[in-house]
C-alpha cells in the first residue's frame, strides 16, 4: 500500500470524528471542498484537497447564522490538531481541515 494511500485511509478515518465534534459542540455544518481535480481552474496546484487529504467545513450556528471567520473555528481546529491534522486556521484558512502529506498541510 502506498503511502498516499495510508494517508487517505487516515485521513477518511478522522473525518467522522471531526463531525461527531462540531455536532456535540452545538454547532451545525455543510461540507464544502474535499476533492478537487487537477483540472480546477482555483486552487494551488499542491493543495491537499487533489491528494483527497482536505475537507473544507461550512460551519454554522444552530439559528443558521454562516460562521466564517477562522476564530470561529479556533475550538474545532484545536480538536483537529489534538488529533494529528493540521488546521488551516494556522496560514488564514479556518474551514480547511487537512492532513499533512510530504510537508504540505
Amino acid at each position: 500500500m502506498s503511502e498516499l494511500s495510508i494517508k487517505q485511509r487516515q485521513f477518511a478515518e478522522m473525518l467522522p470524528l471531526l463531525y461527531l465534534f462540531i455536532v456535540q459542540r452545538g454547532f451545525k455544518f455543510t461540507l464544502g471542498d474535499a476533492y478537487r481535480d487537477k483540472r480546477c481552474p482555483y486552487g494551488h496546484p499542491q493543495s491537499l484537497h487533489r491528494f483527497r487529504l482536505a475537507q473544507d467545513i461550512n460551519l454554522f450556528l444552530p439559528d443558521g447564522t454562516y460562521l466564517q471567520s477562522t476564530e470561529d473555528h479556533k475550538v474545532i481546529g484545536a480538536f483537529w490538531e489534538s488529533i494529528g491534522g493540521s488546521w488551516g486556521g494556522r496560514f488564514n484558512d479556518g474551514n480547511h481541515y487537512s492532513l499533512s502529506y510530504r510537508g504540505m498541510r
